[in-house]
């Protein structure tokens, strides 16, 4: 299994749109993406702008095929402006 953690911050007046719209994206990647096993989207309580995404993949070539997708595409585009800093984290399961 492959597994990523993207960490974002979010520019504080866009705060509630991106929880909406990533929320989206996590439905319409387990809807739509049969190797897509896991997508939990996580929130600090102490910190309102800061949102991490936990997201299990049968392989890197089901992550690969993720980031191809035009719903991916289409949140990265609508998010992109909102978004003040992000890290992404990619592992294998053992």
């Amino acid at each position: 299994m492959y597994v990523v953690v993207v960490e974002f911050a979010i520019k504080p007046e866009f705060c509630a749109r991106f929880r909406e719209r990533v929320q989206q994206q996590a439905r319409d990647s387990l809807e739509l993406e049969s190797e897509c096993h896991v997508f939990d989207v996580c929130i600090d309580p102490e910190r309102e702008n800061f949102v991490l995404l936990y997201e299990v993949y049968s392989d890197r070539a089901a992550f690969d095929t993720h980031l191809a997708s035009a719903h991916f595409i289409d949140f990265d585009k609508m998010v992109r402006d909102w978004v003040k800093g992000k890290q992404v984290g990619c592992y294998t399961r053992i």
